[in-house]
């Protein structure tokens, strides 16, 4: 049965006519009012459909933005589209997707209407056909008779004129052969260039039609933000990069060209312009020979460091010397800074410990915990339960911590350190907890430094919890967001697939929380 979305579909994709008349939307043979419901839903609520009106409005203002086509659809007075549904609906209109989300199956659909053609559409094509007029036809059909050595319609081959020529060529016979003569000779004639002149003029005056016309003189060039950006009629590329390498020649010094002075022609009664100042330069002191002191005698390249004060009062010239005490008094406060400056060797600085990368996991201290330090490395590493009484059996011993080598592909291991005491943590040990297993109550996160309690320490830190199948989950647990990892009393086989969700879960949180440790 054919429905108002499907059909709006099929004449989207196809590109075809959809009539409105008499507040009726048209597809072909079926008809259906302007209000009738889709089985589309819209969007926040559970059974209100769009209507075909809303829908066909859209496809035909798709070109606008949401807030133009919003503001038209209002003073049009019809339904839109909201925001949400706009981006899935079109592309199911356009056949971009074979279905959509929003649309119910099971809603009830109206029937169509069977449309009748009237007689405007039976002549729709009518102004395509060609009118030929009875004179016109008659003028052309007189014109390829005479052409073609025939009378007139209405005359027969004339049979006066020919005699018997012989018992087999009767004047039938000749008048048959004149008639297969003719025949043939259409086929070697060639039409008239007036004729094709005049269908080339036929078809000039078809397409320069008022029609064509009219349309064209409504034609706009669509401009929008986007193809103006595009600026198909600018090149930037030779101004952008005129300016980079100017840019570039000016941080090279290309554009400072050097002045030769001696080429100046220097006039009467005009200075030549001023030398520039000499730049001064660490590796270059023989220029600084001729720089005058004002008259005054200073050594500029001598200096008095690790000299005494009578090598350096030796020095001065007479005029200085009977101002030596004053001098002296002043040499004597300067000269100990000099000569006793000695170069200090850097302080002692001890290495800085390398930060560990290996992750740490937080198990219970509980006796009733199913994992503990006894039987973490089977559960973790060998991937099998092993109960803590079987541990305690066998004779192993408690640790305060313990090392675990996880096994990855290709024979790589990892490690992992193992607590059940968050108390001897500091501060950089904190950093690197990556994972925790829980028990059910809230006294296990006591002391930990995380002042939102377990619900912040579980949004930072992956959290687990080991039960049995036949063992009733704990509320708490249920509220947390805690991956929950089941185990059989009996069947030891399944222990590797449950315990491989826990590295599973775990990667994924270390990948998008903890990067930078090792795993």
């Amino acid at each position: 049965m054919a429905d108002p979305l499907s059909l709006l579909r099929q004449y989207s994709m196809q590109r075809k006519q959809i009539i409105e008349r008499d507040n009726n939307i048209i597809f072909g043979e079926f008809s259906w009012p302007k209000t009738v419901k889709t089985n589309y839903i819209i969007y926040g609520t559970t059974k209100e459909y769009y209507t075909l009106e809303c829908l066909l409005y859209l496809l035909k203002n798709i070109n606008l933005q949401h807030p133009v086509y919003v503001r038209q659809a209002v003073n049009d007075d019809v339904p839109i589209v909201r925001r949400p549904d706009r981006k899935e609906l079109l592309l199911y209109l356009r056949g971009e997707t074979n279905s959509a989300p929003s649309i119910d199956k099971s809603a009830p659909l109206e029937m169509p209407t069977q449309v009748k053609r009237t007689a405007d559409d039976t002549l729709e094509g009518s102004h395509k056909k060609p009118r030929f007029d009875d004179a016109a036809s008659q003028k052309l059909k007189d014109q390829l008779a005479m052409k073609y050595g025939q009378k007139p319609e209405g005359s027969s081959i004339g049979t006066g004129i020919l005699k018997d020529l012989s018992e087999e060529l009767t004047t039938n016979k000749i008048a048959e052969i004149k008639k297969k003569m003719l025949t043939h000779r259409r086929t070697r004639i060639k039409g008239d260039p007036g004729e094709d002149a005049d269908r080339a003029m036929a078809s000039f005056a078809d397409m320069e039609s008022d029609k064509t016309k009219e349309i064209r003189s409504r034609e706009r060039q669509w401009r929008t933000r986007v193809t103006i950006l595009q600026s198909n009629g600018k090149i930037f590329s030779k101004n952008v990069m005129a300016i980079l390498n100017s840019v570039k020649a000016r941080e090279e010094g290309r554009n400072a060209k050097p002045v030769d002075h001696s080429t100046l022609n220097t006039r009467p009664g005009i200075t030549a312009p001023s030398q520039p100042p000499v730049r001064y330069d660490r590796y270059g002191q023989e220029h600084l020979q001729s720089v005058p002191t004002e008259g005054f005698n200073i050594d500029t390249t001598g200096s008095y460091a690790g000299q005494s004060l009578k090598s350096t009062l030796s020095r001065l010239p007479d005029i200085n010397v009977k101002q030596a005490p004053l001098h002296a008094a002043q040499m004597n406060r300067q000269t100990p800074a000099v000569t006793t400056v000695k170069q200090m060797p850097p302080p002692s600085q001890k290495p800085t410990k390398k930060a560990s990368r290996t992750p740490i996991i937080i198990i219970p201290s509980a006796p009733k915990s199913l994992i503990s330090m006894l039987n973490a490395k089977e559960i973790l590493e060998e991937l099998k339960y092993v109960s803590t009484e079987d541990r305690r059996a066998a004779g192993a011993k408690r640790e305060n911590d313990v090392l675990i080598q996880r096994r990855k592909e290709g024979g790589l291991t990892v490690p992992y350190r193992i607590i059940d005491n968050p108390g001897r943590l500091t501060n950089a040990d904190w950093e690197r907890v990556v994972a925790v297993f829980v028990m059910g109550q809230a006294w296990q996160f006591k002391g930990w430094p995380f002042p939102g309690g377990p619900v912040e320490i579980l949004s930072k830190i992956a959290g687990f919890h080991l039960k049995f199948t036949e063992i009733n989950l704990e509320k708490n647990v249920e509220n947390w967001a805690v991956t929950v990892i089941q185990l059989s009393r009996s069947k030891r086989h399944l222990d590797r697939a449950a315990l491989l969700t826990f590295w599973e879960r775990l990667d994924k949180h270390m990948i998008k929380n903890k990067p930078h440790l090792r795993f």
